[in-house]
């Protein structure tokens, strides 16, 4: 089975797929957090290109993932991503954000159908590389799925991510899991599976439910416990001593890149990672007001030393 690590904007980016291959082992397929296209004939945006050609990458199997609904600037950024030695490219229809689904883009480009067809056959062809889409299920409601999933399976697409979500659920509710097991039946392409798979046992029931299944994007459930896709595949629970190593790697990483800015990086992974503890209020509180670097490790020591981990509980 595939195990990929989904796009998060501001937390998936480089410094987190570096400490975890450092710390855990290569995941199989990494996704970058979404990037806008430059105009025709100028380069990515300088934040975009940070995420881009970085060392270490080369090494792992990195999928850029595309916020747009300009065909021709889609098909310039992949001639620029071609050149980079990138094999593949993502189309994100699934971002609920409202400043981009108003402007018809991620999940917004979901209530025109017509166009995201047009688009798709479009950029397709002309694209330097393959084309693949991560979608949520529809804009509004599920009824919409059957309709969107026949545009997808009109388009000559390279492999469909489905998060079984609308936009309006933002992450809240149950995933619709049986919306991806349509799309595993219908699709002439791969399918892949994303979201709440938080624990092993997580995992089984999908595969139990869908033993059709060999993709899944792990998100929250990876960023929150990097030790998961180990544990799917058998292994151990992570330590403590291989969290605090992991926590070291991706702070000092963010360190070089934005300076101070990390610990304000870093909270937004304790916002998940408290929950391997078993006083995460405890957790939160120790670090969400500080800003300084020196009062920050301090703190995370101490987090590191006093508080107990319940990691080993989270694949029973």
């Amino acid at each position: 089975m595939i195990l990929s690590l989904a796009p998060m904007e501001g937390v998936t980016g480089y410094a987190f797929r570096k400490a975890h291959a450092e710390c855990f082992g290569e995941l199989d397929r990494y996704y970058t957090p979404f990037l806008v296209p430059p105009r025709l004939d100028f380069p990515f945006a300088n934040r975009y290109a940070k995420e881009l050609c970085q060392e270490g990458d080369e090494a792992l199997d990195v999928v850029p993932q595309l916020l747009t609904k300009n065909a021709n600037e889609f098909v310039w950024a992949t001639q620029l991503l071609s050149e980079m030695g990138y094999a593949e490219v993502n189309l994100n229809v699934g971002c609920p954000s409202g400043t981009v689904a108003n402007k018809g883009r991620g999940a917004g480009f979901l209530r025109d159908l017509a166009a995201l067809e047009a688009f798709l056959q479009d950029v397709c062809v002309r694209s330097a590389l393959p084309v693949s889409v991560k979608t949520r299920i529809g804009f509004a409601n599920d009824n919409e799925f059957e309709e969107i999933l026949e545009t997808y399976c009109r388009c000559p697409i390279a492999e469909l991510i489905v998060h079984p979500r609308v936009r309006a659920d933002f992450y809240d509710g149950a995933p619709r899991r049986k919306a991806y097991g349509e799309a595993l039946a219908k699709a002439p392409f791969p399918v892949a599976y994303n979201g709440d798979i938080f624990s092993v046992a997580d995992i089984e029931s999908l595969v139990a439910a869908y033993p059709e299944t060999r993709h899944v994007m792990l998100g929250r459930g990876v960023v929150g416990n990097p030790a998961l896709p180990r544990m799917i595949k058998g292994g151990p629970a992570a330590t403590a001593d291989e969290l605090e190593r992991f926590h070291d790697v991706l702070f000092h990483t963010y360190e070089e890149r934005i300076g101070g800015n990390a610990v304000f990086r870093m909270k937004e992974w304790w916002s998940y990672a408290k929950e391997l503890f078993v006083s995460p209020i405890s957790v939160q509180r120790a670090v969400r007001k500080l800003k300084r670097v020196d009062e920050y490790e301090a703190a995370v020591s101490k987090i590191f030393r006093t508080e107990e981990l319940v990691v080993d509980r989270i694949g029973q």
